[in-house]
């Protein structure tokens, strides 16, 4: 890497959020804390798809309302996207291909034009060679980037943390990895014969794969949306178990990790040995805040325990850990030379009567049973809040809503958990709390939208979907967001009292498993299949061809 580039990547760790504080450039916004919370005012309280021009999949503009652009994506699209320096990034599948170049299954980064949502560049990954295994046919890309200055990380479904260029190859080829002809063709019958890729393209600067150096087995897929502090990246690595459902193929690799930003250099991984207690899979993302003055990163375990980790990586003791759970296996030594993120505090989120009724233990996945964490905890006013949930594959059951206080040490099962509800099913939802009310919103995977006083878990309301829910809830100018499995997109008051206020309900046409979010006063709400960019009375963005909804030829 050269100087000009060390000196641009060192600007953008630095300046981070900061260059536009209206952008979206990660998951949770410019809140580390990850709370689903847009300040912006102004915000379209109802929006019309629009139909398909006859005999393809492109929005007719002339058919939408308060649509600024609509573009295609692939069948299957599951991450937010993200905004940041006028561009738009969101992951799907190959289903569509915009490049002959790179058909078949392969899963996608999308960048677009914030402004008039023209194709720009796509990061093509290939299908891991395992299989649904490791990583699920047509699944496409999970995880919603992190994007600081003109660097862009991102969790593949090949198990890799990747940095990309904000400007793909256009711009030239950045950094030290030089084979992006080689990776695109990994695992396909081309495997070793380089593509020819150009500026429509992803550059990648550095790759770091997790399989390869950590030993994780992800379970059928790979997801985690990145934390950066600083210079430091955190991430989820996916460990899981393998298609028996019952072994775990590596219970020591780490669970959560710590990168160097610049260079993707190992620089810790977790202590809380999550491993031999993985339930199924591990697909949460990281948040942070200050407790006590000093930086922590929270983290929710494959094994139903919420973390609380210094967000500093320091040397291990050589001490032998206590186990976290009771009747668990002890612990290993820390190693004296490694770098450790170490635990603070933790909390067991599953209550007894989930885990055993007369004495008699639940098998997981039971419906009556314990779950795993695959929300992201949500940091706001000094604590923390999380919700308990499966696979979606495993169906409805029991789930569990907490809000913790991360000001305490050791195990706070008993002593951090400030209040806790069990009206809500499973969840693999992230919470959002208006600043206005101090409620909080939240969804369970059964389809059910809770309101709750986030002071004390006091419930408001409930609203029923009639379907189920993948994505979270978006609090934002008095009113709350959410879509579902149906592809209904419904707009509620955020408001308290006995019942909820509809504002408006409309179908997208398509299955809704992500969450919308707000940039610089354009809401971004995506589709199995499309993205919409809508604003009230917003008016169609008129270009010269498709906005980057036909293929484009190389």
């Amino acid at each position: 890497m050269n100087k000009k580039t060390q000196l641009s990547v060192v600007v953008a760790v630095a300046a981070a959020f900061a260059l536009n504080a209206e952008d979206w450039p990660q998951w949770g916004g410019n809140d580390p804390g990850r709370n689903m919370y847009s300040p912006a005012k102004g915000l379209p309280d109802r929006f019309e798809p629009g139909k398909l021009k006859s005999g393809t999949e492109e929005i007719d503009l002339a058919t939408t309302k308060n649509v600024k652009w609509a573009v295609k994506l692939g069948s299957q699209s599951y991450g937010n996207p993200v905004v940041s320096a006028g561009k738009v990034f969101v992951g799907t599948n190959n289903e569509v291909p915009r490049d002959k170049r790179h058909v078949g299954d392969r899963s996608i980064l999308y960048a677009f034009d914030e402004k008039t949502g023209a194709y720009l560049w796509q990061l093509v990954v290939p299908k891991l060679k395992s299989g649904k295994v490791n990583d699920w046919e047509n699944l496409g890309l999970l995880a919603s980037p992190l994007v600081a200055g003109n660097r862009l990380w991102i969790v593949t479904s090949r198990c890799e943390v990747l940095c990309l260029d904000t400007e793909g190859l256009a711009n030239g080829n950045d950094g030290d990895f030089k084979e992006e002809g080689l990776y695109v063709v990994k695992d396909t019958p081309k495997d070793g014969t380089p593509a020819d890729v150009g500026p429509k393209d992803a550059d990648i600067v550095w790759k770091y794969d997790m399989m390869d150096e950590l030993g994780v087995f992800p379970h059928n897929a790979s997801n985690c949306s990145i934390l950066m502090i600083g210079d430091i990246l955190y991430v989820c690595t996916s460990n899981g178990q393998d298609w028996t459902h019952v072994n775990i193929p590596s219970p020591n690799s780490p669970s959560f990790i710590a990168l160097d930003a610049k260079t993707g250099k190992l620089l810790g991984e977790d202590n809380a040995r999550v491993g031999p207690r993985i339930f199924h899979g591990q697909w949460t993302s990281p948040s942070t805040g200050k407790v006590g003055g000093k930086d922590q990163v929270f983290f929710g375990g494959g094994d139903g325990v919420c973390y609380g980790f210094d967000a500093i990586p320091s040397k291990g003791s050589g001490a032998k850990l206590n186990p976290i759970l009771p009747g668990t296996p002890a612990e290993a030594d820390e190693d004296p030379e490694t770098q450790y993120l170490k635990k603070i505090w933790w909390a067991d989120l599953n209550p007894p009567e989930y885990k055993a009724r007369d004495g008699k233990p639940f098998k997981y996945p039971a419906a009556e049973g314990p779950s795993e964490i695959n929300a992201t905890p949500v940091f706001y006013k000094d604590r923390v809040y999380i919700a308990t949930g499966q696979d979606p594959e495993h169906g409805e059951g029991v789930g569990r809503l907490v809000c913790l206080d991360p000001s305490k040490t050791g195990d706070i099962t008993k002593t951090g958990i400030l209040w806790d509800y069990k009206g809500i099913k499973r969840s693999i939802s992230t919470v959002s709390i208006d600043p206005a009310t101090g409620l909080l919103f939240v969804a369970d995977f059964s389809g059910f939208v809770h309101c709750l006083d986030s002071s004390n878990g006091k419930l408001q309301w409930i609203y029923d979907m009639k379907a189920h829910m993948w994505g979270s809830t978006f609090v934002a100018d008095g009113k709350v967001y959410v879509g579902d499995e149906d592809g209904d997109f419904v707009v509620l008051a955020a408001k308290g009292g006995d019942k909820p206020q509809v504002i408006s309900e409309t179908n997208v046409g398509a299955p809704i498993y992500s969450t919308p979010i707000v940039a610089n006063g354009t809401m971004y709400i995506g589709s199995q299949t499309h993205l919409f960019a809508v604003g009230s009375d917003a008016k169609p963005v008129l270009t010269d061809g498709p906005q980057g909804v036909v293929p484009v030829k190389p």
